[in-house]
């Protein structure tokens, strides 16, 4: 869509708001996403390596920041699945899931299935 990815922008915004802001209570990142043209593969999978590449990248920089002092305890992937986005309708697909729609069949990105493990392995690491 041409917007700029600036994963290290993230980092730094959030080290930022804890140190000028000690006050504000604990952060969310409630929407962080990426619109691709994703297609559906002959062998039935949506291979979204971009957006895989987005979200390491923007996980990893909240992960930088957690270790800087950020107090941030959610990242909220945007979107779960595609869907109508205001701007350009139907046209751009920001979801992990792919949604098929003319027969509303889901079909889990090669992006889910990385968000998954991610999600996965810090929950470990935070027991």
């Amino acid at each position: 869509m041409g917007w700029e990815i600036n994963p290290d922008g993230l980092r730094t915004l959030l080290v930022r708001l804890g140190r000028e802001y000690p006050q504000l209570p604990t952060l969310y990142i409630t929407e962080n996403g990426s619109a691709w043209d994703d297609v559906v593969t002959p062998d039935g999978q949506v291979h979204d390596e971009q957006r895989v590449d987005f979200l390491e990248r923007h996980l990893e920089a909240v992960a930088h920041a957690i270790d800087e002092g950020a107090d941030v305890r959610g990242y909220f992937a945007w979107s779960l699945m595609d869907n109508f986005e205001w701007a350009w309708g139907y046209e751009k697909r920001f979801g992990i899931i792919y949604v098929d729609y003319e027969t509303q069949e889901r079909i889990v990105k090669d992006s889910g299935r990385r968000f998954a493990e991610i999600a996965a392995a810090t929950r470990t690491l935070a027991s």
